[in-house]
């Protein structure tokens, strides 16, 4: 068991402000069990309802029925499945009192759920639960969070081959099964092709039309497939920097599988020896140091950005929150240089200081702003960035 007490934390918080909060993220990365864990701190009455079992959710024909009698803290797991409960969420978060509070557990994004947000305005906040983290896991398991990801099956597996099997029938269930749940009628053969060559692309900036040339199709259509896998949680996408500069700025998003688990399982890379030998070694350490440094920083989707001129200079993530800007380059080195692009970032973006994340163990200062920090010390030496007030 690995201890998720900052969500559980996060989530009871919540619960005091909101009479609904919802728990979003991929399919498998623990929400069932934090919702259990956020139940028993609460030392409240619970009612958990699965909407994937038949049973349970023949109990919903008639929604206010079934949920108007339940007190305490009511869990409705796999809410995407039912998306017309949202309607009948708004009229019981609305009664005197709040006999109830709901939390409600779900595997695609607030936009694919569109409805929610639309019913439950000013009464459902979202909180969003990825993987296992490095501070959950312990810094000195950063190369195994690395190679297997953070979904907890995945991470905990008795070996590195299990692992990889449990990964690989993920990746499986989840193109022939769970996006045809949500409503995706792109055949699960194509959604697999199209994860796989998102898996080669990984780090780099996003090309719909290399990538409907490939596929033979438009690149509306294209961009569409990319949607569901960022609505689903399968994909992240950093969003490009631009301002008035006197450069061109690249205006295109870059992509990265979300989780690095999932990455190496498309790659097919089972080991560590695997991965250093494959070309996107560099790339896959990269997904990985942003995942790890946006978590340190508390970081929002929305605040996580890349920068990129079309003369050279590149910065692999810059946070922006309020009128602070921090900016960090990412090495698999253990011996970081102070570059001319990170000079030309500190000053045209008007940074506060750059972060060069590295392989090696130590952190150290490289000039007045820029320093080396080491990715398993990230969670220690980069302090979350405050909130403007």
């Amino acid at each position: 068991m690995v201890a998720r007490n900052a969500h559980v934390r996060a989530v009871t918080r919540l619960l005091r402000q909101f009479p609904v909060v919802a728990i979003l993220g991929a399919r498998q990365t623990g929400k069932t069990t934090l919702a259990r864990q956020v139940a028993a701190a609460a030392k409240s009455e619970a009612t958990v309802i699965d909407l994937e079992d038949p049973r349970q959710l023949s109990r919903l024909a008639d929604p206010m029925l079934a949920l108007e009698p339940l007190t305490g803290l009511v869990v409705l797991d796999e809410v995407q499945l039912r998306p017309d409960l949202f309607s009948a969420l708004r009229v019981l978060a609305d009664r005197p009192g709040t006999p109830a509070r709901f939390l409600v557990l779900g595997s695609a994004s607030p936009a694919l759920l569109r409805q929610s947000a639309e019913t439950l305005a000013g009464r459902i906040v979202f909180h969003e639960l990825r993987g296992f983290s490095l501070p959950e896991v312990g810094t000195r398991n950063v190369a195994k969070l690395w190679l297997r990801g953070g979904f907890p099956r995945s991470y905990l597996a008795a070996s590195g081959d299990a692992s990889l099997t449990w990964r690989r029938a993920f990746l499986q269930t989840f193109v022939e099964r769970d996006l045809p749940q949500l409503g995706v009628s792109t055949g699960a053969e194509t959604m697999r092709r199209f994860w796989a060559m998102l898996a080669h692309w990984h780090g780099q900036v996003w090309n719909a039309a290399e990538f409907a040339r490939s596929f033979g199709v438009s690149e509306m259509t294209v961009r569409r497939y990319l949607d569901t896998l960022v609505a689903t949680y399968a994909v992240r996408r950093l969003a490009p920097w631009s301002e008035s500069l006197a450069k061109r700025q690249v205006k295109s998003p870059k992509v990265y599988v979300a989780d690095s688990g999932m990455l190496h399982a498309l790659l097919d890379l089972g080991s560590m020896d695997d991965l250093t030998t494959h070309p996107k070694l560099g790339a896959s350490f990269e997904g990985f140091a942003v995942d790890v440094v946006a978590d340190a920083l508390g970081a929002r989707p929305d605040e996580c950005h890349f920068w990129a001129t079309h003369q050279g200079a590149e910065l692999d993530l810059l946070v922006v929150r309020g009128r602070t800007r921090v900016g960090f380059e990412i090495k698999r080195t253990s011996a970081p240089e102070v570059t001319k692009s990170m000079r030309i970032a500190l000053d045209d973006l008007r940074l506060d200081r750059i972060d060069v994340i590295h392989a090696g163990t130590d952190t150290y200062p490289l000039t007045d702003r820029i320093r080396a920090v080491a990715i398993a010390r990230v969670p220690k030496d980069i302090a979350a960035l405050p909130r403007p007030k």
